[in-house]
């Protein structure tokens, strides 16, 4: 007992640089809430339920922090902050996971089954993530601030967003992976037909871009009337959309007068 609580507090110096010194970190609630817990858990395991509930939530009147005797937390598990922490009574939690404060890791079910999430090892929950359900969070993954999870999320990988999608897998950001892995379902809760769109208007404007160069290169003198041209129709119109310009200019050359090489009149 005192040598895990030795390591819960080295955990803290480590994982947390505002801690200076033994008395500020016996100020923390979520060391406290740790502790109480450590107890209660033990005793839930040895069917005094009663009195297990009743050191929980002295706990959470102490600390803000309500963790269900029945939750299964491994080894270095720190708390940062922790105001607002819920954890369900099915809920595991591995070897060194950081949590911030106003995470909560709660039940869909009413049945009496598994029915709060599995964290993996080295877990990062970010503040005021919402894990949901019998989901697994894999080995060294991050959630964002304020994300919601449903499914679950593999091992090191980075979800955000309300629901959570991945961001980062494997070390390699979404935008970044070929355009069949982003359309395979099977990666998880990206977004698609967000990042197609990105592409989509990332490649049009490489496409103006390269077509603006070959004005120039191919048609230099022509160049500076197209983009004048260009700057007017926009001015008068908004943003025109490039096709739009072209099939205008084409219409006002049918309608202009057609000069030879030496400025005569045909």
């Amino acid at each position: 007992m005192f040598k895990t609580v030795r390591e819960d507090i080295q955990t803290i110096f480590h994982k947390d640089p505002a801690a200076n010194t033994i008395f500020e970190v016996l100020t923390y609630a979520g060391l406290w809430a740790l502790l109480h817990h450590r107890v209660a858990h033990y005793l839930y395991k040895k069917r005094f339920r009663f009195v297990a509930r009743l050191i929980s939530q002295w706990s959470r009147f102490l600390t803000n922090i309500e963790i269900h005797p029945g939750a299964q937390i491994g080894r270095r598990f720190f708390i940062d902050h922790g105001a607002g922490v819920v954890i369900g009574e099915t809920s595991i939690i591995g070897d060194d996971v950081l949590m911030y404060h106003q995470v909560t890791l709660g039940g869909t079910s009413m049945e009496r089954t598994k029915r709060h999430p599995t964290i993996g090892n080295n877990v990062l929950l970010g503040m005021g993530a919402k894990v949901l359900g019998n989901v697994t969070i894999g080995d060294g993954a991050r959630v964002g601030a304020n994300s919601v999870v449903t499914h679950n999320v593999p091992p090191y990988t980075t979800v955000v967003g309300v629901p959570a999608r991945i961001l980062v897998q494997g070390g390699v950001h979404i935008s970044e992976r070929p355009m069949f892995q982003i359309m395979d379902m099977a990666l998880g809760a990206a977004d698609p037909m967000g990042e197609l769109l990105r592409r989509a208007i990332t490649e049009i404007s490489e496409l103006r871009c390269r077509l603006e160069a070959l004005e120039e290169n191919v048609q230099p003198e022509v160049a500076p009337v197209l983009h004048a041209h260009q700057r007017e129709i926009a001015e008068q119109n908004g943003d025109l959309p490039l096709l739009e310009f072209f099939k205008r200019m084409s219409n006002e050359e049918e309608t202009k007068p057609t000069e030879n090489v030496h400025g005569a009149g045909i």
